[in-house]
């Protein structure tokens, strides 16, 4: 799915554990950008901007293909 600007996202565990961007940072990702719907807020390349909205947390950035739709 290409993601846009202002899609409900969440973040697919098995394509951001052992990525480059795990390997560069803490691997003990929170259960909530996996559990929780998260939105696009920008596109920058291969990356999407996501705010996830259920606890008070900084926005992140994602490769838009570790992300798929929320449902």
């Amino acid at each position: 799915m290409p993601v846009k600007k202002g899609d409900a996202v969440r973040a697919v565990r098995e394509k951001l554990e052992n990525s480059l961007e795990a390997k560069a940072s803490d691997v003990r990702f929170p259960a909530y950008i996996f559990e929780t719907k998260g939105q696009v807020l920008d596109i920058r390349g291969d990356y999407a901007l996501v705010m996830f909205g259920q606890v008070p947390t900084p926005n992140i950035w994602l490769r838009v293909d570790q992300l798929e739709e929320f449902k």
